[in-house]
């Protein structure tokens, strides 16, 4: 094993043990203490920069380092609260890294964690909110996020309990993901399941105009089937 490889080994194990061990009450754990010692530095380090773009460049360039820790939290199915953990789904997915950041929030789901110390949202909130914002960050850059994790968001938050407005906005980037991939009619469902949940969502336009399209390919469909064989 090189170097490199055998710390991330000995990281993952550590996480494995610290995960079984750690005082819930506490939070204390030797490896978690050193990882909790490494993230605040790197927070620190993240403060300093006022660019979001210079920012998520730098999560990209230091979330490897806590990947082994993250595999071995989530291999241990302990469902202890691990703040680091958690931080790491949120750095995941200003990233770009956002199926990892769903591993995560999967895991943090199932044993009901919470957000880190100084976030009011909950950890069902926080991955629709944060999911969605990207979402629209990236579409207007005209990069947008794949559909499927748009749709493994929306099944993973379905059930959380969250403001009416962050499930909206969610309902409404699925609903132009849908689109995109050429699934009208799911995108309807979509829009107007947001319009339900908050009206001013923004989404009246672009329904009105997929329902035309639709209306008008049902037509076309229709007519087709009319016509005599010949």
């Amino acid at each position: 094993m090189s170097g490199s490889i055998f710390r991330r080994h000995v990281i993952r194990m550590s996480a494995e043990k610290d995960a079984q061990q750690r005082d819930p009450v506490t939070q204390t754990g030797t490896a978690y203490t050193q990882m909790t010692l490494m993230m605040n530095a790197d927070r620190r380090r993240l403060k300093r920069i006022q660019s979001f773009e210079r920012k998520a460049s730098v999560k990209r360039e230091i979330l490897p380092n806590y990947a082994p820790w993250v595999a071995g939290i989530l291999a241990s199915g302990k469902g202890q609260q691990d703040d680091v953990t958690m931080r790491v789904m949120l750095w995941r997915i200003d990233a770009g890294d956002y199926h990892g950041a769903l591993d995560i929030g999967e895991y943090a789901l199932r044993y009901n964690l919470n957000m880190p110390e100084k976030h009011t949202r909950t950890t069902g909130c926080a991955i629709a909110e944060e999911i969605a914002d990207q979402a629209e960050k990236q579409y207007i850059a005209k990069s947008p996020i794949p559909l499927d994790v748009l749709t493994r968001t929306m099944a993973l938050t379905l059930d959380e309990d969250m403001p009416d407005q962050v499930r909206a906005n969610l309902y409404k980037w699925l609903g132009y993901a849908q689109r995109d991939n050429n699934q009208p009619q799911p995108a309807t469902c979509s829009w107007l399941r947001a319009l339900e949940l908050n009206e001013r969502v923004g989404v009246k336009q672009d329904l009105k105009q997929l329902e035309k399209y639709l209306e008008k390919q049902q037509q076309t469909n229709t007519a087709s089937q009319d016509e005599p064989p010949r």
